[in-house]
């Protein structure tokens, strides 16, 4: 069965670790009192719900109660209820259609989702006592709180690949009191169950992103970042580099990023098409299916496909992306990772420097601690690579560098380098100036528009200026002022040597065609 889909498979049998984890998790459950609540954490592409499918089938047969399944979207909803019911487990899902169940009614588990169940049960529609067992998929959700009081009485069994809430102020520890750890993605890549990754990073700058009130990237940051041609330039190259003719997924922070992405691949003549949330029931089929039949398709997305969407034969998933979510970082690697006979391995292309921030995707992870400590876990996160003096450039002025992708420059490291490589510590200002001779030459037609842009970083050299000071130790205004000075007339001087240079390769280049 390996290189099938582990939790949509029409097989009845289970692999080792599944047996294993089934029989610790329902161990679990003949001893639980009312109440009682357990996490189960596996890896994406693990088969959770063909574990769950399980539970809920002996737990009907051998108590003899009923099981609700709660989920966070209408396809997990249909594709759960499918999986139960392939175990012979009478099974109805409880959508804005069903207005009423018989009185009659003998199913022994139900599906639902967190706001529809919340209005049927306001209805009166469904009995909370006559449930013994709630499963929770994707349990990292914080929605599904909501709810568990609703049963107080029913044994609550929560699923995820991430135990780590997307709410810090509610922490996953405080509504589950113990979690049951499953196989590893290095333990499933290593038996064939999952595809083994490849994995390619770009140091990428991000410190004109902000983060929202969620606590990641804004979407409007990321879309100014990511829609620059300096972006799309580094996009576009690194798939030619290593999955060009590959089936691709691209995940985008926004709509504006993904239709920009989606034209650059459009016009360079690969096949390729945008998804969003804003795209019909319909639409979104049509898409998907064109995807899944069409060798070497790109799809750019935002979002919508981190969840409930599996496609075996995607062959590269590109993070054009940063994110400070563990979760949609797992989610978003998985859906590539799943394994076939003519897919051992498969590659992550990432932009957003994501790998740097929360480790290799298969790297060992000690989740008992980011359960029991999830403070901890995220303030040892390198949200910013770069350090607590690191300046940010602001969005005004970035716009006016779309071909240049890395504007910062740290002065400390680079003094530190100097020092350490026996060079005096002049060559840190030398370096600088030309990091933005090189800035203002590459975004400039001429001398005049060059020296133009030289003007818009008076800030940033005052900047770099203060931060070399500090390096030195005590210095004076004096000489702080002249080293901007000396700064801003050898930058203007270097630029007209470069574009003089560059205007006459061009006009050679022009005369030999």
């Amino acid at each position: 069965m390996k290189g099938n889909d582990i939790s949509i498979s029409k097989s009845t049998s289970l692999y080792p670790y599944q047996e294993r984890d089934l029989n610790i998790l329902f161990g679990k459950l003949k001893y639980a009192s009312k109440g009682s609540r357990i996490l189960y954490q596996l890896p994406t592409g693990g088969g959770k719900t063909r574990i769950f499918s399980e539970i809920a089938k002996r737990f009907v047969t051998d108590f003899h109660s009923k099981v609700m399944v709660l989920t966070h979207r209408t396809e997990l909803c249909s594709q759960t209820a499918a999986a139960i019911k392939r175990l012979e487990v009478k099974t109805k899902v409880i959508n804005s259609a069903v207005k009423q169940l018989s009185k009659k009614d003998d199913h022994h588990c139900y599906v639902a989702m967190v706001e529809t169940l919340r209005n049927r049960l306001k209805q009166g529609m469904l009995n909370p006592a006559s449930i013994g067992l709630v499963i929770i998929d994707e349990a990292h959700h914080n929605a599904f709180q909501k709810l568990l009081s609703k049963f107080p009485d029913a044994i609550v069994v929560g699923v995820t690949a991430t135990p780590l809430s997307s709410n810090a102020d509610l922490t996953m520890n405080k509504t589950y009191r113990e979690l049951i750890i499953g196989e590893s993605i290095a333990s499933l890549v290593k038996q064939g169950y999952l595809a083994k990754p490849v994995s390619w990073r770009y140091d990428v700058e991000l410190n004109s992103l902000k983060t929202g009130i969620y606590g990641d990237f804004t979407i409007s940051t990321s879309d100014e970042l990511y829609s620059s041609k300096a972006m799309l330039d580094l996009l576009m190259y690194s798939y030619e580099k290593h999955s060009k003719g590959k089936k691709t997924l691209i995940f985008n922070n926004g709509i504006f990023t993904s239709r920009n992405v989606c034209k650059l691949f459009e016009d360079a003549g690969y096949p390729v098409k945008h998804l969003d949330n804003r795209h019909s029931a319909t639409e979104r089929q049509d898409i998907l299916k064109w995807f899944k039949k069409t060798k070497g398709a790109i799809l750019t997305s935002v979002s919508i496909l981190t969840t409930g969407f599996d496609e075996p034969s995607i062959q590269t998933v590109i993070l054009n992306r940063a994110t400070t979510s563990l979760t949609l970082y797992h989610q978003m690697i998985g859906r590539g990772s799943r394994s076939l006979p003519k897919k051992k391995t498969f590659t992550i292309i990432d932009l957003g420097n994501n790998i740097e921030r929360f480790g290799e995707w298969k790297a060992p992870m000690d989740w008992q601690l980011v359960f029991d400590r999830p403070e901890a876990y995220i303030e040892s996160l390198h949200i910013h690579s770069a350090s607590a003096e690191a300046r940010v450039i602001p969005s005004d002025l970035r716009a006016k560098f779309p071909n240049t992708l890395q504007l910062s420059f740290d002065v400390q490291e680079a003094y530190q380098q100097a020092m350490d490589a026996g060079q005096k510590s002049m060559n840190v200002i030398r370096n600088a100036i030309r990091q933005h001779v090189v800035m203002c030459v590459e975004n400039s037609e001429s001398i005049a528009q060059a020296l133009e842009l030289a003007d818009e970083l008076d800030q940033e050299i005052q900047w770099r200026v203060k931060q070399y000071g500090k390096c030195l130790g005590k210095v004076t205004k004096n000489y702080t002022d002249w080293l901007v000075s000396d700064y801003k007339s050898r930058l203007k001087t270097l630029i007209q040597k470069w574009m003089q240079k560059s205007l006459l390769k061009t006009k050679r280049k022009l005369k030999a065609a």
